[in-house]
């Protein structure tokens, strides 16, 4: 501490010498910006208009841009009617048989290929022809989209 104070004084004066000049570049400095300010003031007060309104224009984007409705999806589950009267006349027009029928009911429990073709003692691939021909007789592509429209055409509870 003792060599710091000893220091000090003996550079005192250019200490000093360099604080005073500090003071005065920043009061330079100080009144060039306000002079600036006064000369340029018209383009500086566009300039932060501009500003202001492009940052209000992304804002506005943003907002009108954003989705405004929400789409929620949920599962809603249907009770079973007691009172279910199978559609026999639609049966026999879309010449489903027995076999199939079978597979329908299966397929609507939520079993795969493989179990259908366990519980109804056949192969996998006739499990799959037969889902080809339950398809192509719905006029679906898809197991839900054929459970949901066999249950909507009554054939299948």
């Amino acid at each position: 501490m003792p060599s710091i104070i000893k220091w000090f004084r003996n550079y005192k004066t250019a200490i000093l010498y360099g604080i005073s000049l500090f003071v005065l570049l920043f009061f330079l400095k100080w009144l060039e910006l306000r002079y600036i300010l006064f000369d340029h003031s018209l383009e500086i007060y566009i300039g932060s208009i501009a500003v202001l309104f492009t940052a209000l224009g992304i804002w506005l984007a943003l907002k009108l841009s954003k989705p405004k409705t929400i789409i929620v999806e949920k599962e809603v589950f249907i009770p079973k009617r007691k009172d279910f009267i199978m559609n026999q006349a639609l049966i026999e027009q879309l010449e489903l048989s027995t076999r199939e029928l079978e597979i329908l009911h299966l397929m609507a429990q939520g079993n795969s290929n493989q179990e259908i073709a366990n519980s109804i003692f056949v192969s996998l691939s006739t499990v799959k022809t037969h889902n080809q021909n339950i398809f192509e007789k719905l006029e679906v592509k898809r197991r839900t989209q054929a459970v949901e429209k066999a249950k909507r055409l009554q054939i299948i509870p």
